[in-house]
């Protein structure tokens, strides 16, 4: 079974070399107990130490089940003391941080026991050696006898056939010293159980054979054996050993357990880097959501626009070299910069028409990829939205085109709708229409009253945070009378002293509930008179009968800007949805004055004439004008008479005035077909005015602005889409700043991270000096080289998941009062927000530096010399 042929054994101390085992020829039965008696110094132990695989042999050969061990690796070793060797130590060398049971399981837990089936055997043992009560106490719970069962336990639970106990009674009393022999000559009755001693009346009593040996030889053998009648050995296939990542990090975190306070010192230093980081991160995150927040709202406001007549503005920038002349100027005379001829000039070469119908079809057909890089695509068309609001008083005005500031003198008729100021158009139409993306909607608005739009013809109020709007918007929409305003500027313009009223309006969430608004489709103030259709926005009584007539658009809820939205653009406006405008194009397009004039490509609906170009002038007789006259009302009849007879005094002949008031009839103001259904609002929905391309973000509007000029690419230069960028760069650099200054602070901050990965490597070292004993056990058990170095791998990877998760505590914990600053600063809430991915990754990097730190340490751990580590005290 066990055989040691000429073994010798030779330790280097400086330049001499001393001979611990000077060969030794033994073979040991397959089951006997055998003491090894001798002086101290004699080898005993060191013999011991090579039976059991511990320590290697200088010389000789150590044959085990017939099998040579010259070839043994490290790993044959380690199974071989895993699977065939138990230790019983002089001084126990339980885990201390493990308890009776999990000291026992350890050996099973490297054979690849299943759990149940390792607690079962352990229990089992234990119940042997009289220490089945004893299972969840500590080591420095128990007695020294009861730590030496604990041991004996351990050696056996793997069923062993070779039992080496080490002065087992060395630190015992004589009474326990007799309990734990008793055991030991039990467990020899069906094993070899090879005991080192110095007391040889234990030897004499217990042993089956006791075996001398003096200066690393042997001098006497009570019952010598050759090993010739030896059966032969069945050499049993076994397993090799292999620590689990688990077991591994169940030792490490028993460990750090015993040893809260450092653990938790430790860690917390070592989370400080990852505290800098992560508020670094959090600031950075949170500023950078505000703005990709103000970059979605702004841009919800400022769209990539394409119109069907579109000026190229950026030619206009370069106005000034335009314009620019050298010539030799002389003294004495005055020279012209032409400014506006320059720019008429620009504009001019600058305006072009995009083909909007064929870009709506590409949109349309999913392929050019804008579509995902938007929050919504808007079609604006030429037919006029007019939106009027009828007063109990049966007096009515107009809320949309807004023309507020033309009745009250304040602006010109030209250019009601809108405000022309340094240079740009700033409409000023209380109605909007809303985006038809719900999700951005909600995230930028919340309801105060009343709930969304769900139909066509129905709208809603925007209010700012304070459930505030303007005076502007109270009498553009109607609320109030503006007749108070008319008389205040007429009073002003006499001289006379004016007192303006100041106080605030007040109104009930009931009151804006109430409103209601009349949808005036702009071919219904035609009326058919003889052959013609007749303007009639001018008779009250008319419009009056209509607007009561038409369909109502009721406001159906108040909103305001959400509590983290950035921009309120809308405030003080009204927000309809874009089918209103789909359902007043198909009322305009199905219209009587419509259709008619669309049947009748040639003839002027208004005039009931035929269209004539500008360049031909077609003679009428005084008949004809006589016949056309006739079919008119009677008031049209008389003015136009009038106008003969004026023209008939003036010298024209009856055919020539005729003639010329004919001529005037069928030109008038529009005089082609396109124009005429230009100004009933007839628009295809195929082919939109304008189309509005909202960008989700900046980098989505670069996008887009290169998916455009791809779009341009190979197309003759007047099928090329001009667009206006309304925002351009306003705030695109700020996310490179915030990015770069973050960069910086992150690396500063890093420095502290490194420093505290090293400190932990420092900490782990500390611990393989303080388990040192630990690690010779667990080789004892067999446990490699690699398991060995896995355990302390784990312990660094525990602190550095510890140290992570204080880190990202104590951040959340700091974040509350840094936001609670900021917002009393800046009321800006909630800017710090540290994002779920960059904790997972900060708590991943904080392991991975410790892991790292601690390498050098975990191999160290697992070079050591299990004998030296053994006797470590």
């Amino acid at each position: 079974m066990l055989t040691l042929k000429n073994i010798t054994k030779d330790y280097s101390l400086g330049d001499s070399v001393v001979s611990a085992l000077r060969g030794i020829d033994i073979s040991f039965r397959e089951n006997e107990f055998v003491s090894i008696l001798g002086p101290s110094g004699c080898g005993k132990t060191t013999l011991l130490n090579i039976i059991g695989g511990l320590d290697r042999y200088t010389s000789g050969d150590l044959i085990i089940d017939g099998v040579s061990t010259k070839k043994y690796k490290d790993r044959d070793w380690d199974t071989y003391r895993n699977h065939s060797v138990g230790f019983v130590f002089q001084s126990y060398n339980l885990i201390p941080h493990q308890n009776v049971l999990s000291n026992v399981e350890l050996a099973l837990t490297l054979s690849g026991v299943s759990k149940k089936e390792r607690r079962a055997r352990a229990k089992a043992v234990l119940e042997k050696v009289g220490l089945g009560d004893q299972l969840n106490k500590r080591p420095n719970q128990l007695s020294g006898g009861q730590m030496q069962r604990v041991a004996i336990a351990r050696a056996l639970v793997n069923n062993p056939s070779i039992l080496l106990a080490d002065e087992p009674t060395g630190a015992l009393d004589s009474e326990t010293s007799v309990q734990i022999m008793d055991l030991l000559k039990e467990v020899a009755e069906d094993r070899l159980v090879i005991m080192v001693t110095h007391n040889p009346e234990l030897a004499e009593e217990y042993s089956t054979r006791i075996i001398r040996l003096l200066d690393g030889k042997v001098t006497d053998d009570t019952m010598p054996y050759d090993g010739v009648e030896k059966k032969e050995s069945i050499i049993r296939k076994v397993k090799k050993t292999s620590m689990s990542f688990f077991t591994a990090l169940s030792l490490s975190l028993n460990n750090l357990l015993t040893k809260k306070a450092r653990t938790i010192l430790i860690s917390f230093a070592g989370s400080i880097g990852i505290i800098g980081i992560a508020l670094i991160l959090s600031m950075s995150n949170g500023v950078q959501l505000l703005i990709d927040r103000m970059e979605r709202e702004t841009l919800s406001s400022y769209p990539i626009t394409l119109e069907k007549t579109s000026v190229d503005y950026s030619s206009m920038m370069d106005l000034r070299s335009a314009v620019k002349k050298e010539y030799v100027k002389e003294e004495g005379k005055i020279y012209s910069v032409n400014v506006m001829t320059g720019l008429m000039e620009t504009m001019l070469q600058g305006s072009k028409t995009n083909h909007l119908a064929e870009f709506k079809a590409y949109l349309e057909s999913g392929t050019s990829g804008i579509k995902e890089l938007t929050s919504d695509i808007a079609y604006s068309y030429s037919t006029p939205l007019n939106i009027y609001r009828v007063n109990p008083n049966g007096t009515y005005m107009q809320t949309n085109p807004n023309n507020l500031m033309t009745d009250l003198g304040l602006q010109t008729e030209s250019s009601s709708g809108s405000l022309l100021s340094s240079g740009m158009t700033m409409s000023l139409d209380v109605w909007t229409r809303l985006t038809d993306n719900n999700e951005l909607l909600n995230t930028q608005y919340e309801v105060v009253a009343g709930r969304m739009p769900e139909k066509y013809n129905e709208v809603v109020l925007f209010v700012n945070d304070e459930n505030q709007i303007t005076d502007f918007s109270i009498y553009s929409l109607g609320l109030e009378d503006t007749t108070e305003l008319r008389d205040i500027l007429m009073a002003a313009a006499r001289g006379e002293e004016v007192e303006v009223n100041t106080d605030t309006r007040i109104y009930t969430f009931e009151d804006i509930l109430d409103l209601e608004y009349k949808l005036l489709v702009n071919t219904d103030i035609y009326k058919k008179e003889g052959s013609g259709w007749v303007d009639k926005s001018d008779d009250d009584a008319f419009m009056l009968t209509l607007l009561n007539n038409s369909e109502s658009i009721h406001v159906v809820g108040i909103i305001r800007p959400a509590e983290d939205a950035t921009t309120s653009v809308m405030t003080g406006m009204v927000g309809y949805r874009s089918d209103l405008m789909t359902h007043l194009m198909e009322k305009v397009n199905t219209s009587p004055i419509v259709l008619e004039q669309k049947s009748n490509p040639e003839i002027d609906v208004f005039t009931g004439t035929p269209f004539t170009s500008s360049d031909t002038q077609k003679s009428y007789s005084f008949e004809e004008f006589s016949a056309y006259v006739g079919t008119l009302p009677e008031a049209q009849q008389a003015e136009l008479m009038g106008y003969f007879s004026q023209m008939t005094a003036a010298g024209y002949t009856e055919d020539q005035a005729a003639s010329q008031l004919m001529s005037s009839l069928s030109t008038g103001s529009v005089g082609t077909y396109e124009e005429n259904l230009t100004i009933l609002g007839v628009s295809d929905p195929d082919d939109p005015s304008a189309i509005l391309l909202y960008p989700i973000d900046f980098e989505a509007k670069d996008k887009i602005s290169a998916i455009i000029e791809t779009y341009n690419q190979g197309k003759a230069e007047d099928e090329q889409l001009v667009y206006t960028d309304y925002i351009g760069l306003m705030i695109s650099s700020i996310t490179t700043i915030i990015n770069a200054v973050s960069y910086v602070l992150i690396a500063f901050v890093s420095v502290s991270l490194i420093v505290s990965s090293i400190m932990i490597g420092i900490i782990t070292y500390i611990s393989v000096l303080e388990r040192t004993r630990e690690i010779g056990v667990l080789r004892s058990i067999g446990a490699s080289k690699r398991d060995i170095s896995r355990v302390f791998n784990a312990e660094t990877l525990t602190i550095g998941l510890t140290a992570g998760l204080f880190g990202i505590g104590i951040t959340l914990i700091l974040l509350w009062p840094i936001n609670a600053i900021i917002e009393h600063l800046t009321s800006l809430k909630n800017v710090a927000v540290l994002p779920v991915e960059g904790a997972i990754a900060l708590i991943l990097i904080s392991m991975f530096l410790t892991f790292i730190a601690g390498l050098i340490p975990a191999r160290i751990a697992s070079k050591k010399d299990p004998v030296i580590a053994l006797r470590t005290e």
